[in-house]
């Protein structure tokens, strides 16, 4: 792929190339037409989740015969945008001695030296009579200390229930939410690996099945798909739950 095209000039081309139609390549791999045009005309702001686009991606990256995983990257670097550029350093100001400041620091220097000649100068003043010490008042006896309170029974922890080991045999991207925390998306490459403990639940949705190796509490699962399919994974203390990405139906 040329870096300097763009992802749906790309797209496009490959498309035309092979003499398919928009309306044949949304009818195959179920995926609105408009959808698709968005993507060829980089119109990416009229697509739907990034999920859901890099689900459809994939599929229509397979039917034209080429890698879904670079069509994905490519797709994830158009999300990042161009690189932040941090501003210069502004340079130190420097201080003017001018005579403003210099009648200021001067006029500092007086009100010290009138301030130590007041304390260290003065002639000293006659003794003070010092107070006669008031009678002594006693204190009421302290009251008894109140009976403790019955300590409320502590909460057992939570313990982690579910382990899971993500290793990569191909490059696969992969989206993931770990109980109630936020969604991430990770891309690994091959030998690359991953692991994360839950309480609940995990799920993933994975852009490559047949290029991921997974192990689920200790145990290590089949593969749920071929190279560049799409599925839905749901982890539990029950078990696992597998499905393939259903898109939506296109329109008549």
């Amino acid at each position: 792929m040329d870096e300097t095209e763009s992802l749906g000039k790309y797209l496009k081309k490959e498309r035309e190339s092979k003499k398919i139609s928009l309306r044949e390549v949304s009818k195959n791999i179920k995926v609105r037409e408009p959808f698709l045009r968005a993507v060829e005309e980089d119109r990416l702001d009229l697509l739907p989740s990034p999920t859901y686009v890099k689900g459809f991606l994939s599929a229509y990256a397979r039917y034209l015969g080429l890698d879904p995983n670079e069509v994905i990257l490519r797709y994830e670097n158009f999300l990042k945008g161009e690189p932040i550029t941090h501003p210069e350093a502004l340079p130190e100001r420097k201080m003017l001695w001018n005579k403003k400041y210099l009648w200021l620091i001067g006029g500092v220097i007086v009100v010290g030296l009138a301030v130590v000649y007041f304390l260290f100068f003065q002639p000293s003043q006659p003794p003070i009579k010092p107070v006669p010490p008031k009678a002594e008042v006693k204190k009421p006896a302290p009251s008894p200390p109140p009976a403790p309170r019955a300590e409320k029974p502590s909460v057992p922890e939570e313990k982690t229930v579910l382990s899971l080991q993500l290793k990569a045999a191909e490059r696969t991207w992969v989206s993931l939410q770990v109980d109630s925390q936020p969604e991430k998306e990770i891309t690994l490459q091959p030998g690359e690996g991953i692991s994360y403990r839950a309480m609940k639940q995990i799920q993933l949705i994975v852009g490559n099945a047949g290029g991921l190796d997974i192990i689920f509490n200790e145990r290590r699962l089949e593969r749920f798909g071929k190279s560049g399919e799409v599925f839905t994974l749901t982890f539990t203390p029950q078990g696992v739950e597998a499905k393939r990405l259903e898109k939506a139906k296109p329109e008549e």
